[in-house]
């Protein structure tokens, strides 16, 4: 198992980490099978989704806030209810398919890392399982 640390920026914001996670992967030496990409974070999370346009991303975290506003009346104290929910709605891991060594994505796919409480430094593990 691998770590990617990620360094955010922004309180709210989607990294493409998809070299990170190729990189990793190739560590792992895995040809054929599939990598869990998890993060350990319960304001944070792992998709995949479109990378040639930067607008989608933009869009995602648009139409989460307009969904899950910031200053909307929450139960939990600390502030980040809105993190964790997005959290909850996006996902902590993505499955990717691996073959002759390379993630399987699509023509415009990349593996994005959604932060939703930065800037903090974060951490995302990589599980390559052959098969």
């Amino acid at each position: 198992m691998k770590e990617i640390s990620i360094r955010t920026n922004t309180r709210v914001e989607m990294i493409d980490i998809t070299s990170a996670v190729q990189k990793a992967l190739q560590e792992e030496k895995i040809q054929s099978g599939y990598c869990i990409v998890f993060t350990l974070h319960t304001t944070a999370a792992v998709t995949i989704n479109e990378n040639a346009d930067p607008d989608v991303p933009r869009d995602i975290i648009a139409a989460l806030e307009r969904v899950i506003p910031q200053n909307a009346s929450y139960r939990h104290s600390e502030g980040n209810s809105p993190a964790h929910v997005k959290s909850s709605l996006i996902g902590a891991s993505e499955l990717v398919l691996v073959e002759n060594g390379r993630i399987v994505l699509g023509t415009w796919q990349s593996v994005f890392f959604c932060e939703f409480d930065g800037p903090r430094l974060r951490k995302v593990m990589i599980k390559a399982v052959a098969g």
